[in-house]
């Protein structure tokens, strides 16, 4: 079923809406309070803090932390796997550069490509690689005896993450919500330069001005001529200064239908976001898009963070996933699936959280 949608679609929000929304100018570790609370309340209420690892008994924690890109693709069945971008896995050790090139090869892939960690989190260590000698220094950057992937470059303009959700007693499933990105980008007037026109936006001002050195490349004294953009980055998450649109009101039979087809070629998958390219607004509401990754019950039903939503809202909807985690969760337990120990999710968060301050930069 598709379950009733709360929200409207505005694709080309007027000159007036919000560039920065109330929840992101919240010091994260704030935003995160109501959050941990609420979760505390639901662990005691169900007997167990990391019920929600059970949502999705093949995948790693459930898919809260620790999970990888490559577990997602690897329970796929071909259906499924004829959705997603080509890739290939590659642990970096000695030789590592003619490892990749040799995987690049076998898989059918040629430059650009995408890297980006196995083991990520939020577009740490992603990196577009236009030819060899890119690859080889991020290889030569990249942790010693860790996994990534290297992936086709998708120029699909579009990019959105879709939310799906299916209980265990229940043949189909609903789409929670759809995410569309923008990616960051300033918009030439012929007088100021790049970093110019960064100071002047709120949100990309805040976000650069907390980046890692050399993540987000672009020249700071170029000036655009009027109209023209400059991405700054090849990520569209809001830590480099991306913005995020609801886009549930595109929830149709087209796009459930789609999303069912691979969710039901992926066992025991009962909730996680799609991320996803595509050419237009019609071709994503019609099914047809390109994935690049799964993400399972940790992902963030990220359309929350559209800047039209009051505070109240977000939390609302936050708490309102968080709930149905525990339910979905708690129905699986009755299934004789176990969640993990506390523990367990402690050094799956801090071993992802040791690899990501090693990545090379993203792009």
């Amino acid at each position: 079923m598709i379950e009733p949608l709360t929200t409207a679609l505005d694709t080309t929000p007027p000159p007036a809406a919000p560039r920065q929304g109330t929840i992101e100018r919240i010091p994260k570790w704030l935003n995160l309070v109501p959050m941990v609370m609420q979760w505390c309340w639901l662990g005691l209420r169900h007997g167990s803090l990391t019920l929600p690892s059970a949502v999705n008994p093949r995948i790693t924690a459930g898919g809260l932390v620790g999970d990888t890109k490559s577990e997602y693709f690897a329970c796929m069945g071909a259906h499924a796997r004829s959705r997603v971008a080509q890739y290939a896995m590659l642990r970096v050790a000695d030789d590592a550069l003619a490892i990749a090139l040799a995987a690049m090869r076998d898989a059918g892939l040629a430059f650009p490509v995408v890297a980006k960690p196995d083991l990520g989190w939020c577009g740490f260590g992603v990196r577009r690689l236009d030819d060899a000698s890119a690859l080889a220094a991020y290889l030569a950057a990249y942790p010693a005896g860790e996994s990534l992937m290297l992936q086709r470059y998708l120029d699909e303009p579009g990019e959105a993450g879709i939310f799906y959700v299916r209980h265990p007693d229940q043949p189909r499933g609903w789409l929670l919500g759809i995410l569309l990105r923008h990616y960051p980008q300033v918009v030439g007037d012929g007088v100021r330069n790049v970093a110019q026109l960064i100071r002047a936006d709120a949100r990309l001002h805040r976000a650069m001005r907390n980046q890692r050195e050399h993540e987000c490349q672009f020249d700071p004294d170029e000036v655009p001529a009027p109209g023209d953009s400059v991405r700054l980055s090849l990520i569209g998450s809001t830590r480099v200064g991306g913005r995020y649109e609801d886009g549930s009101a595109l929830a149709g039979e087209g796009l459930l239908a789609a999303i069912e087809a691979i969710a039901h070629d992926m066992p025991q998958f009962h909730a996680g976001r799609f991320d996803v390219r595509y050419r237009s607004l019609q071709d994503l509401r019609g099914g047809r898009f390109t994935i690049m990754e799964v993400n399972g019950a940790g992902s963030e039903a990220v359309h929350a963070w559209d800047p039209k939503y009051s505070v109240w809202q977000v939390y609302r909807m936050v708490f309102a996933k968080q709930r149905l985690l525990f339910a979905l969760g708690a129905a699986n337990r009755v299934r004789g699936h176990r969640p993990i120990g506390a523990l367990a999710l402690v050094r799956y968060h801090l071993r992802q959280q040791r690899l990501i301050r090693r990545y090379p930069p993203s792009n």
